[in-house]
């Protein structure tokens, strides 16, 4: 148990300087060894700032390091299929950002190439490897809220001032479902543990933003007559929540797929005709956890919990919705 996973990270992103690096020093089984950046200055600059050994002024110098084991790829969204398969081709394990592709079908091959090469692929939703979902989970299985009837989520923020952000670029996949609005889809499809049939969306495609999706609301229809509904958007005041609702009670997370505040452990609400109870767990570090959870299986051939084609299946719920939204239809999943 003492070898590390050696990480590359290609890009000096807010996110992973802000979250996934932090997770990942903060992991037993994982260590940044190097970064990458189109601007050698800057990743100099983090590399210092992160005690990593060494930076490169491209992507191609670190997937050429040969003691690099692993990338962490937070790319714009246009670039992930790219630089997936380049990391792959060169013998790197790969656990991408979400949205994982621009489509399925890039999603597919993508899996695909890291299955041909040998190597790992994960998608980075972090928020899967949270305890507090499993224990969700728990709670369903045990009857407490009796069938369940529906879910609902919502993930939404406000940095619609910044017009230069890549998430309002459309030909770098941007908009509210492809940013925020597949949490609440991969959600649904966790917790169901089912595909959706068809999707139904409306969205507000905005001009002052490359005409991308800033506010979306849609319903996904799920077997046996559940549906998820759910709101996302990059243009309304911040919330982050779920609730499975049975027919003997509810769950709530307040706090559903948002990063876990240090001084506020998480919180689970179960509703039912005894009232209320509140469950809080420790604060852990999703990101720590998900870089553990990759590590051991790249190092130990644990299982990640999620396959390669998960994040394949989650595109095409995605490309579904965009679909939806452009047309005002329906559209069925296949």
């Amino acid at each position: 148990m003492s070898r590390k996973l050696r990480w590359g990270i290609l890009s000096t992103s807010s996110i992973a300087q802000s979250a996934v690096m932090p997770g990942i020093h903060e992991s037993e089984r994982g260590e940044i060894i190097a970064i990458a950046s189109r601007d050698a200055d800057k990743a100099a600059d983090v590399a210092v700032e992160f005690n990593i050994q060494r930076s490169y002024g491209t992507y191609e110098e670190l997937l050429a390091d040969e003691e690099v084991d692993a990338v962490y790829i937070p790319l714009p969204n246009h670039l992930h299929k790219e630089w997936t398969i380049a990391a792959a081709k060169a013998g790197k394990h790969v656990l991408c950002e979400k949205p994982v592709a621009l489509n399925a079908a890039e999603a597919l091959e993508m899996v695909e190439v890291c299955r041909r090469e040998g190597v790992i692929f994960a998608e980075a939703f972090m928020y899967r490897y949270h305890p507090k979902h499993a224990r969700v989970k728990e709670i369903i299985a045990s009857g407490e809220i009796g069938k369940i009837r529906g879910l609902h989520a919502n993930f939404t923020c406000n940095n619609s001032d910044d017009l230069g952000n890549v998430r309002y670029k459309k030909s770098m996949g941007g908009g509210s479902i492809y940013d925020v609005g597949c949490y609440p889809i991969s959600m649904g499809r966790m917790i169901l543990g089912q595909e959706p049939t068809a999707a139904t969306v409306h969205a507000l495609f905005s001009p002052e933003h490359d005409g991308v999706d800033m506010m979306a609301s849609g319903m996904l229809e799920f077997p046996g007559s559940i549906a998820l509904t759910f709101d996302c958007g990059l243009w309304a005041f911040p919330r982050c929540y779920y609730e499975v609702l049975g027919t003997e009670g509810s769950i709530e997370l307040p706090n559903a797929f948002g990063w876990e505040r240090s001084d506020e452990p998480p919180q689970i609400l179960v509703h039912t005709s005894e009232g209320t109870r509140e469950e809080r767990g420790g604060v852990i570090n999703s990101f720590t956890l998900e870089a553990d959870a990759f590590a051991n299986a790249v190092l130990e051939g644990i299982p990640l919990p999620y396959a390669p084609e998960d994040a394949v299946n989650n595109m095409k719920v995605i490309d579904a919705c965009l679909a939806s939204a452009r047309t005002s239809m329906r559209v069925r999943i296949i």
